[in-house]
């Protein structure tokens, strides 16, 4: 049986001439091709942008809070207390 190629899907962008010149020799100093270029930083961009939106970094002093206050978490005050308690009553589990 034939495999198909992998589609592949197109997408423009408009650049200032230096910007065009700029790439142009960068990737041709990689060897790339413009288009190849592009895609490969604009890919790892995409990538670090991620993941820099869906990972935290702490620092010693604020990983210490966190796992203590995950191991140790403090009891509810009034307020919360009180908002379950509105909140059962609400959802019919009292």
């Amino acid at each position: 049986m034939r495999q198909s190629a992998p589609r592949t899907v197109r997408t423009e962008a408009r650049l200032r001439p230096d910007q065009k010149a700029r790439i142009e020799r960068a990737a041709n100093l990689k060897g790339l091709s413009v288009s190849d270029f592009i895609v490969q930083h604009a890919e790892e961009a995409a990538i670090r942008t991620i993941q820099q939106y869906e990972s935290w970094t702490l620092n010693a002093e604020d990983r210490e809070v966190f796992f203590e206050a995950l191991l140790h978490p403090a009891e509810p005050g009034a307020n919360l207390r009180a908002a379950a308690k509105r909140y059962e009553r609400w959802a019919g589990l009292q």
